[in-house]
């Protein structure tokens, strides 16, 4: 299975693809899209939505994860973030993908095993599970982080689709299965 991980900003918006092949995570691709701070908000979404649909019409993965959009002080910026996320969203909606949403902590806690984990240790634990050659750039890493937290989400939501696990363990809380 290939998966598509984005890192919405409206910024720079990160993405990651990896194949999954039984227990193993191989590397693909990963990259920044880089949106000029001189257009209007309008064109910087076009941006966005087109690269988006670009790299997944490139990459051509299964299905494509991307970070929740959490609420910080600053409501104009969180506003902002929910923008360039849609942006994404309808990319991968208009390529077709299926995507599947985790919280920050919940990528942390499945990359590195610590909801609180630095960005620099959610790189240096990229490069470890994918075996890359050097440090990955702090939003493609973080796109690699979500891909491979669905990849390790993808057991239990397999077992969960098929009623493989008992009755009432289905419910999920912080990235961790509650039985």
């Amino acid at each position: 299975m290939r998966i598509l991980g984005i890192d919405p900003g409206l910024r720079r918006t990160g993405f990651g693809v990896i194949d999954v092949d039984g227990p193993r995570l191989l590397y693909v691709a990963s990259g920044t899209i880089v949106v000029p701070g001189n257009l209007s908000l309008a064109a910087r979404l076009k941006t966005i939505l087109d690269h988006v649909r670009e790299v997944a019409a490139e990459t051509r993965p299964d299905v494509a994860a991307m970070e929740k959009v959490f609420l910080n002080t600053n409501p104009t910026s969180t506003l902002l973030l929910g923008q360039a996320r849609g942006a994404a969203l309808c990319g991968l909606a208009d390529s077709g993908l299926e995507v599947h949403e985790y919280t920050a902590l919940q990528i942390k806690k499945a990359v590195v095993g610590s909801g609180r984990a630095a960005k620099e240790q959610v790189q240096h634990m990229v490069q470890r599970l994918l075996s890359l050659s050097g440090l990955p750039a702090a939003d493609s890493a973080d796109a690699l982080a979500c891909a491979i937290c669905h990849a390790h989400m993808l057991p239990v939501a397999i077992a969960l689709g098929r009623g493989g696990l008992a009755a009432g363990a289905g419910r999920m809380r912080n990235g961790r299965l509650l039985g």
